[in-house]
């Protein structure tokens, strides 16, 4: 059981980190357009882009999805987390 517990902690904390990467690469002229970028965009957009339909940018450049995107990343490992415990108990 703690097995499958670190597993899951590792993977949601390297996803975590991916979308981190790729928020302060939006920063940074150009930076997604290398391999890295368009690498990790292939894997971070398609869960980002529900939120960024949903919740509109902020005084019209301000994206706050990413960070409601990542709380609710959180809430996704902690659910899982207790549908492991509640299945190999």
């Amino acid at each position: 059981m703690n097995e499958i517990s670190s597993i899951i902690d590792i993977l949601f904390q390297i996803y975590y980190y991916m979308i981190l990467v790729y928020i302060l690469m939006s920063w940074l002229p150009n930076l997604r357009e290398n391999f890295i970028g368009e690498l990790l965009g292939k894997l971070v957009e398609p869960y980002l882009a529900p939120f960024r339909r949903i919740i509109p940018p902020l005084f019209g450049t301000l994206d706050i999805s990413p960070i409601v995107a990542i709380i609710m990343l959180r809430f996704a490992a902690v659910g899982l987390h207790s549908i492991v415990a509640s299945v190999f108990g």
